[in-house]
């Protein structure tokens, strides 16, 4: 059973938000989030040397502070 529209009348519900969406990914206001092609994702493994060398970076930093064992 196909939908039939109206085009004289003005959009409303959900055609109507659908029309007018934009996709969160492309706003200017939004940093370091990049919609990427199919295939073309940052592999996890990226995720996990950044919390590894952070990490690294942490704890030789906090060996400086004085007053630890």
């Amino acid at each position: 059973m196909a939908a039939t529209t109206n085009h004289t009348a003005p959009q409303t519900g959900a055609h109507a938000v659908i029309a007018d969406a934009v996709d969160p990914a492309r706003r200017p206001d939004v940093l370091l989030r990049k919609r990427r092609d199919e295939g073309h994702e940052v592999s996890a493994w990226w995720m996990v040397a950044a919390f590894v060398g952070v990490s690294a970076a942490v704890v030789s930093l906090l060996s400086w502070v004085p007053g630890g064992a």
